[in-house]
């Protein structure tokens, strides 16, 4: 029988990283031995700078008990839209789910990224029961729409941070410098560059390969030319796409 998958190519990156970088919800199964059924469960999602999902979950869940005796998991990202819901692309992620402690800085860096993406958490995020868990990505399924299916390394979908440690560190900083001194270029960002509404878009987070921007339910990504090779590159690329943007809208 003829292999119905299709060689991994960049466009089929693109799609998965686009489809977790802006995918706010999905579902996630877990191992229930007493039952001898998978769990799935709906949970909010965030990623970290690589791209890797963050999950918050409450003890009184019963997808946290399950991840603490067994922390093998698989997480279904889906996009909606108009129309056949299978048209559109879904990515199935298998992973190991690993719980982050609080009061690190990985732990304060996934809090800020993960409030940035789903601001509504604020409410309940700080709650002693609560956790965050990152999923270690193994593989990946993408299905990009009717007869557009690839199976994926974990390499073809996360983003390598070699080299990139002052990225890390300036992210949060670079966030929010946009967000209050540079509200105009963030909006002209998804307007024009992004074919997205005008608004009050602002910057919820930047990766070595793009920036996802917010427009309160609304989500965006702006994939970079080409990626950052490192975190002093990040100052000139965002004057430079600035520039484009207000040049379209003066074409416009």
């Amino acid at each position: 029988m003829k292999d119905p998958t299709l060689p991994v190519d960049n466009e089929a990156r693109q799609i998965a990283k686009t489809l977790m970088r802006t995918a706010r919800s999905g579902a996630l199964a877990t191992n229930d031995p007493a039952a001898g059924f998978p769990f799935a469960s709906l949970v909010a999602v965030a990623t970290d700078l690589d791209g890797s999902p963050l999950i918050l979950t409450s003890q009184l869940s019963v997808h946290t008990k399950l991840l603490e005796a067994d922390n093998r998991c698989s997480l279904l990202l889906s996009a909606s839209g108009k129309g056949d819901p299978l048209a559109h692309p879904r990515i199935t992620l298998p992973a190991e789910a690993k719980r982050i402690e609080r009061g690190t800085a990985e732990g304060d860096r996934i809090r800020r990224r993960y409030l940035a993406h789903q601001p509504k958490a604020s409410l309940y995020v700080d709650f002693p029961d609560f956790s965050f868990w990152r999923l270690d990505v193994t593989s990946a399924s993408l299905n990009g729409g009717f007869g557009r299916a690839y199976r994926m390394d974990r390499t073809d979908v996360l983003t390598s941070l070699d080299g990139l440690a002052d990225l890390v560190e300036m992210e949060a900083g670079a966030v929010e410098h946009m967000n209050d001194d540079h509200a105009d270029a963030v909006a002209l960002y998804a307007a024009r560059l992004c074919g997205a509404r005008e608004g009050a878009w602002r910057l919820s987070g930047i990766d070595p390969e793009g920036m996802v921007l917010a427009l309160g339910d609304e989500i965006v990504r702006l994939t970079f030319p080409e990626p950052l090779k490192s975190g002093a590159e990040l100052r000139p690329l965002l004057v430079r796409l600035a520039q484009e943007a207000r040049s379209r809208t003066q074409q416009g």
